[in-house]
């Protein structure tokens, strides 16, 4: 079995050494690299890095390790995130009435595909609370009212903490999260069933099926208040043709969502992803 290793995240200005300045404090504390990834780009003068080192033989005591980090920040001028690999984030899945993305999730979950535990499902229907109980998982119904938009949402975000949730994905839970929610819980993963930037919104099969497309996608992305503008993770494609008609494409987009939902996460609960300048690097 392997050894939990520790996850360091940087970015700061860039400058000559910033490799052998990381590599070298990882190295003095008798730390064992497992992987380097490193990314500068020239546009905005930074230098992006990912290392990851087994914690076995490390000389720093891993609770102190996040003081020696943000000491090693403050030096360089850069912002650092430390996380460990047997660190699995408590996580809420929101959904409505599909079913497709719910189940691939509990089904990688337990199979330990994807490193996260799910103990709670909210949704605005009551048509998965049979597959939640099948996996055991809690079932929340909070409708959706526009009209009490505001005190749903307070529902949740009680709910979130009750549970203590550390991430969301909204797994085609078909609403907007106010700016006031992602105020109070920014941690959140969303699949969108097109390829973005394109057909943003509502009903993008039936907009790229107007169009007359030849390859729709699914995205997985950071949820910001710009709807369908937050940083992308992940995007997937499927081929379509003239004789495809719209449930065709539905039914290709749902594969392409769930894969690219998958392998977003993965990245994510990896910690191989990186956002700054509201873009993302993903190191792979």
């Amino acid at each position: 079995m392997s050894s939990t290793t520790a996850i360091l995240q940087f970015i700061c200005p860039d400058r000559p050494g910033l490799v052998s300045e990381l590599a070298g404090w990882v190295a003095q504390h008798k730390g064992n690299i497992r992987h380097a990834d490193h990314h500068t780009d020239d546009g905005a003068g930074l230098f992006l890095s990912r290392i990851e080192w087994d914690l076995q033989n490390f000389q720093i005591q891993r609770k102190l390790i996040q003081d020696e980090v943000t000491s090693l920040a403050d030096y360089l001028g850069g912002k650092a995130q430390l996380n460990f690999s047997d660190e699995f984030p408590r996580t809420a899945i929101f959904v409505s009435k599909q079913n497709h993305c719910l189940l691939d999730l509990l089904w990688r979950v337990r199979s330990g595909e994807l490193q996260m535990i799910v103990p709670l499902v909210i949704s605005n229907h009551p048509d998965l609370e049979s597959l939640c109980a099948e996996f055991g998982v809690d079932f929340r119904l909070i409708p959706n009212n526009n009209n009490l938009k505001l005190d749903s949402e307070q529902k949740i975000l009680s709910l979130l903490a009750e549970y203590e949730i550390e991430l969301v994905i909204l797994a085609k839970y078909m609403q907007i999260l106010s700016k006031n929610f992602l105020s109070s819980f920014s941690s959140c993963i969303n699949i969108h069933h097109s390829f973005l930037p394109a057909f943003k919104g509502a009903q993008p099969y039936h907009q790229a099926w107007e169009r007359g497309v030849k390859l729709i996608g699914a995205t997985a992305h950071y949820v910001t208040a710009d709807l369908d503008g937050g940083p992308i993770i992940e995007q997937t494609i499927a081929q379509v043709s003239h004789r495809d008609e719209v449930a065709d494409l539905i039914r290709k987009g749902r594969d392409t969502e769930r894969i690219a939902l998958a392998r977003a996460l993965r990245l994510h609960l990896c910690r191989q992803v990186m956002v700054y300048r509201g873009r993302t690097a993903v190191f792979t």
